[in-house]
């Protein structure tokens, strides 16, 4: 979700760090909600440095980025009819 929602017009990303944005928001999102993540974000985000030790504002960028596609899907968190749609799921299960 969060490498979609990060490649809106307003978010210019070089190629190479859109997918270090993707794992930055993933990262945020899990945190908001709450979520342990099963992935290691830790050693993925790793994998960046070289992109970041040769552009210092690039970390600076990506977690901009990376903010903005989290704040976007967490708004749905709270959009109305979201509880509706799942409803009927949880009283199946019951």
């Amino acid at each position: 979700m969060t490498s979609t929602s990060a490649r809106p017009p307003k978010i210019q990303i070089r190629a190479g760090l859109s997918g270090y944005v993707a794992e930055m928001a993933g990262a945020f999102v899990c945190a908001a909600l709450g979520i342990e993540p099963t992935v290691r974000h830790s050693d993925y985000i790793g994998a960046w440095l070289d992109i970041m030790r040769a552009d210092d504002r690039a970390i600076v960028r990506a977690a901009s980025a990376a903010s903005k596609a989290a704040d976007y899907l967490l708004a749905f968190r709270d959009a109305p009819g979201i509880e509706a749609r799942s409803a009927p799921t949880e009283r199946r299960a019951a």
